[in-house]
């Protein structure tokens, strides 16, 4: 293994055997039947990459690509079924939440069994304690058995102690999604500071915008398949492909109808709330980056177009076409209608279909976000609901730059010495 490498994965393969009834697994162990009483699914797929000391490399994907696995193979959780993994240096892993502690132990008597299992002394954890405790901030609750924990103090600490022994590799998993914002904050600075001592991290995320922020590279994968790798920038824009069944190469061109169907219910929100009148109704909607493809992440500072079809089962004077934006508390953020933008204001004849396209900069932060329908009007002067659809689809903003507040006003910024001075 080359001297500049941290971690070198070489054609690994992970296949699951899937029994229908538990009694088959017995069957098959004993070898009492000639044929197999299982089927196969191929986790990972011939899986290669490095990773070089220092970088920072993301993994994304969507449920089920193999992100999780490829880290617990990596740290020995899990072993391949074929091909080999590489290891250069001390790794300290922060997966799934619970990975590595004893519920019935206290926080404390944690950080000393979890030190121990990566390889100090009591001694050497001694010295680490008192950053271990700061870090984590928990107060007394360390002397009490994690089973009585919080998820976000669960995870403080076990974020503390994956950072304090001193590792060489640091490899989390989505764990950082439970903390606090302040707590997540508080991590990410922690990622600057390994970044400038020269350590390795390797990271599992759905949160694209601390992808984009964060990573030096990225490895996308899907379905076991490592599809590429490459800049943030660049693997979000085809995991962006790949979550509308638009992604196609030499490897996987036959995107079925099935996956196109369950990929393009990505972000839609099944107890979307419904109601109106049903003199006209939405029958569809959908949201498109500046290339004109479909998606739900947008990168912020880039323009997107809000898509809403609508169909109209009597004649309606004057409808009114609206969509709006909330954070994930909420708040109504922003929005914006076809008459406060005067670009619409003539009648429709029944049995009429109409798109109606908004199409605006991305300056919210970045972020998660709901968009919510609205087509309405007005009858012998009263305000009518035809239809409206609330908090019905998510739209995820990805951000390498977040100012204060909902939106950023790219504000251009100059800095002069003054006279005197």
């Amino acid at each position: 293994m080359e001297e500049n490498l941290a971690i070198k994965v070489e054609k690994v393969n992970k296949i699951y055997k899937l029994y229908p009834r538990p009694v088959d697994r017995i069957i098959d162990t004993f070898h009492l039947m000639p044929w197999k009483k299982y089927s196969e699914h191929h986790a990972l797929k011939d899986v290669d990459f490095t990773v070089k000391k220092g970088e920072t490399v993301g993994i994304i994907g969507t449920n089920g690509s193999g992100k999780s696995t490829i880290l617990k193979i990596i740290t020995g959780v899990l072993h391949p079924t074929s091909g080999n993994v590489s290891i250069n240096g001390r790794i300290s892993a922060l997966l799934e939440l619970g990975a590595g502690f004893n519920m019935e132990y206290t926080g404390l008597e944690n950080i000393y069994l979890n030190g121990t299992m990566i390889g100090f002394t009591k001694a050497e954890i001694d010295e680490k304690l008192d950053s271990i405790l700061e870090f984590a901030d928990i107060g007394e609750f360390v002397y009490q058995p994690v089973k009585t924990y919080s998820s976000g103090m669960f995870v403080r600490l076990a974020f503390a102690v994956a950072i304090n022994i001193d590792p060489e590799i640091l490899i989390v998993d989505e764990a950082l999604s439970v903390g606090d914002v302040f707590f997540q904050a508080k991590c990410y600075r922690k990622f600057d500071e390994f970044k400038r001592m020269g350590k390795t991290i390797l990271f599992v995320s759905h949160d694209l915008s601390s992808i984009a922020k964060y990573c030096d590279r990225v490895i996308l994968l899907n379905k076991g398949d490592k599809l590429g790798e490459g800049s943030p920038k660049e693997m979000i824009d085809v995991y962006k492909q790949v979550l509308v069944g638009q992604y196609t190469s030499d490897k996987n061109s036959n995107v079925s109808e099935e996956d196109v169907a369950n990929c393009m219910q990505q972000g839609i929100n099944p107890d979307t709330l419904e109601y109106g009148s049903g003199k006209a109704k939405i029958s569809g909607f959908s949201i498109t980056d500046e290339q004109g493809r479909e998606t739900n992440a947008i990168i912020k500072g880039q323009k997107y177009t809000v898509h809403m079809y609508t169909e109209f089962s009597e004649d309606t004077e004057s409808p009114i076409f609206a969509f709006s934006v909330k954070n994930v508390k909420g708040t109504e953020i922003t929005g914006t209608n076809t008459m406060f933008e005067k670009a619409f204001m003539e009648s429709v004849s029944k049995g009429s279909r109409k798109e109606i396209s908004f199409t605006q900069v991305m300056n919210l932060q970045g972020g998660e976000y709901l968009i919510s329908f609205g087509l309405t009007g007005y009858e012998a002067g009263e305000f009518t609901v035809y239809h409206r659809l609330y908090d019905c689809v998510n739209i995820t903003v990805i951000s390498d730059k977040d100012t204060v507040g909902f939106y950023d006003m790219f504000s251009e910024v100059t800095v002069k010495d003054m006279q005197g001075t």
